[in-house]
């Protein structure tokens, strides 16, 4: 089996805050430019990520019909990327 490294990779985020205070995030811009739409919010916890470290609240999220995790920590957003040979 091949083992996959992983790295934190910081993203920009556009967000919308609602008077509730729920942060419900919109669209991210890839390191390369890309912007993407956050299609759906499936669930928000607090967890911490176990491939690349640091914690916070984990979005799962569907970005071009794929499941995702965005980490919001220290009001900064990472995802875990996968680190390609």
């Amino acid at each position: 089996m091949i083992e996959k490294n992983y790295k934190k990779v910081f993203v920009n985020v556009t967000a919308d805050m609602r008077p509730d205070g729920v942060i419900r995030p919109l669209y991210f811009r890839w390191t390369d430019g890309n912007k993407y739409e956050i299609e759906k919010v499936r669930k928000i916890e607090r967890a911490a990520s176990l491939k690349v470290g640091g914690c916070g609240l984990r979005y799962t999220v569907m970005v071009e019909g794929k499941e995702r995790y965005f980490f919001l920590e220290d009001g900064k957003w990472f995802v875990e990327a996968e680190v390609r040979s």
